[in-house]
C-alpha cells in the first residue's frame, strides 16, 4: 500500500516538474530573443519563478540554452515530418523542408540572434544528422526521379541548400529581409539551383 502511495504521490512531482520547465524554456525563449545576453535573473523574472529553481532544472545558462536548441530541433523535426517530402517534385520538396525549418525562427525567434554555447562535435552532428537524412532522402529521390540535376554531387546540393537557408538567416539577423521574404527568394532559388538544364 505504500508503495502504491509513493508511485501515485511522485507522477504529480513528475508532471509539476515538467510543467515548471516547459515554462522556463518558453520564458528564456521570450527574453533572449529580446535580449540575447539575458541573465538568468531576467529569465526568472519572465517565469515568475526563482533563479534557484531555474537552476534545479538546468545547472547553468549554457545548460539551458542546450535545452531550448534541443526543443526546437525536435520542432523542426516535426514540421518537416508533416510536410510530406516523399510526394511531388523533389525541388518542391526541398523548398517544403527549408520552410518547416524556418517555423523553428518564427516559434524560437532567439534562434537567429542567440550565440549558442560551445558545443562537441558530436553532439553538434548528433543535432543535425536528423534533418540532413532527411534532406539527402529528397535530393536521391529528386536525382533519381529528374527533378534534381543527377550530375550534381549529393554532398554538394546538401551543402549548396544549407549556405542559401543560412544566408536567408543572416540577411534576417541583421534586418536587411523579414522572414517572409526570406521564405520567398528561396522558393525562388533553390529550384533554379538544383533542377536539370540550368547550365548550357
Amino acid at each position: 500500500m505504500s508503495e502504491l502511495r509513493s508511485g501515485q504521490s511522485s507522477r504529480p512531482r513528475r508532471a509539476d516538474a515538467r510543467r515548471s520547465i516547459a515554462t522556463i524554456l518558453d520564458a528564456a525563449s521570450r527574453v533572449l530573443a529580446r535580449r540575447p545576453d539575458a541573465s538568468m535573473d531576467e529569465i526568472a523574472k519572465e517565469a515568475g519563478t526563482a533563479r534557484q529553481t531555474i537552476y534545479a532544472h538546468f545547472p547553468s545558462r549554457d545548460a539551458l540554452i542546450s535545452a531550448l536548441v534541443d526543443r526546437a530541433t525536435e520542432r523542426v523535426l516535426a514540421a518537416i515530418d508533416a510536410a510530406d517530402l516523399d510526394s511531388g517534385p523533389a525541388d518542391a520538396a526541398l523548398v517544403r523542408l527549408l520552410e518547416a525549418g524556418w517555423e523553428a525562427f518564427d516559434t524560437d525567434p532567439f534562434l537567429l540572434h542567440l550565440a549558442q554555447p560551445d558545443v562537441t562535435p558530436e553532439r553538434d552532428r548528433e543535432r543535425h544528422e536528423p534533418v540532413m537524412a532527411r534532406l539527402e532522402r529528397v535530393i536521391v529521390r529528386g536525382q533519381r526521379d529528374g527533378d534534381l540535376d543527377p550530375d550534381l554531387p549529393v554532398s554538394w546540393i546538401l551543402a549548396a541548400v544549407l549556405g542559401l537557408a543560412h544566408a536567408a538567416g543572416e540577411e534576417v539577423r541583421v534586418g536587411r529581409m523579414t522572414s517572409d521574404q526570406a521564405v520567398r527568394i528561396l522558393r525562388v532559388s533553390i529550384p533554379r539551383l538544383v533542377q536539370p538544364g540550368q547550365v548550357d
